[in-house]
């Protein structure tokens, strides 16, 4: 985006300018208009999808910086005000020094030095005033990885993964060390034939997810319950579910958007969970319904028009059949809980 600024060596990070509501898989930025939980009177506020925005000439899309030319390079952006957003890659952030506070999904996560903070596609995320935190600060797309690595990394990309990850101790040297090895080839450009300088970012980026993906909290790799076409297609459908849980609710929206049948994206679904593709959409929605509620403080009205309902009865109904309880009764308890 013209004009936008960027850290060193880094991708665009602010949204795009509101455009007409639309909706799209890989790069195509949407703007959706969402309530402010402030209940400010100023009007709703702006949670918009932006896709990966590389400088020119830089190749492929993964960009390496350091959290702390982040802070350096945007001044009082976008923590003054707050400026939630989402994105269609990903944020990793390995804090060496310092403190970084990050709200990942409505939850404010504190990362200290030896985590990770991982922010996934679709998450929605909003940074605080710049901390003392230091460290690498990586954005990659999803299709920069291999797929055989693609599935094996898989419990570590899901959306379900945890946002703070905490690598055994023995780790914790190692994963800094190769982040700054990646952090000084991506700075290489230019130093040595293009293709060969890609393949040497994404071969430490892997090695990087590899060894995060044995941080607890990960669940190990099994067998796969489908085929590889199958699985990939699930693999797939979840990722453009995280992205469009929020205004999408139908099976044949999914379908259209991955190019393929209702029958044959409901058969990759059950044979990975033994659900159906709507049953899916709407377990996402209810646990966002159930973060804004609960951590997030935002009353029944606001959540409704945010998942798309049409009206706050809906939604009621909606979350009520699933959990036995009313949107009011449920965020009554988990203040309770939190007291």
């Amino acid at each position: 985006m013209e004009g936008a600024p960027r850290g060193r060596g880094g991708a665009s990070i602010l949204p795009p300018q509101p455009t007409e509501r639309a909706v799209g898989c890989g790069h195509v930025m949407v703007d959706m208009r969402h309530p402010d939980p402030s209940g400010s009177a100023a009007g709703p506020a702006v949670v918009p999808l932006f896709g990966f925005q590389p400088p020119v000439g830089t190749p492929y899309g993964l960009e390496v910086s350091t959290v702390e030319d982040f802070f350096a390079h945007h001044d009082d952006w976008p923590w003054n005000p707050p400026r939630p957003g989402r994105a269609t890659f990903h944020y990793l952030i390995a804090v060496t020094e310092g403190e970084l506070r990050h709200d990942v999904d409505h939850v404010t996560r504190t990362v200290t030095p030896g985590q990770w903070l991982w922010v996934r596609p679709g998450h929605a995320q909003c940074w605080h005033p710049p901390g003392t935190a230091r460290g690498p600060f990586i954005l990659f797309e999803p299709d920069v990885l291999r797929p055989d690595l693609a599935r094996l990394l898989a419990p570590l990309t899901a959306h379900a993964a945890p946002a703070v990850l905490s690598p055994h101790p023995d780790d914790t040297a190692w994963l800094q060390q190769t982040a700054l090895q990646l952090l000084d080839e991506h700075r290489a450009l230019g130093r040595r034939p293009l293709d060969i300088h890609h393949a040497l970012r994404r071969s430490l980026l892997e090695s990087l997810l590899l060894r995060l993906a044995n941080s607890p909290g990960i669940a190990p790799t099994g067998p796969a319950a489908a085929g590889p076409g199958r699985a990939d297609r699930y693999r797939r459908f979840l990722d453009a579910l995280e992205l469009h849980f929020r205004e999408l609710h139908q099976a044949a929206d999914y379908a259209e958007l991955l190019g393929c049948s209702v029958r044959t994206l409901s058969r990759a679904a059950r044979d990975a969970t033994g659900k159906g593709v709507r049953e899916l959409i709407d377990e996402r929605r209810l646990l966002e319904a159930r973060r804004l509620l609960g951590a997030a403080r935002w009353d029944a009205r606001m959540v409704a028009v945010h998942l798309g309902f049409s009206d706050p009865a809906n939604f009621g109904r909606f979350f009520r059949d699933r959990t036995g309880l009313t949107p009011a009764a449920f965020a009554a308890r988990a203040a309770r809980t939190d007291a």
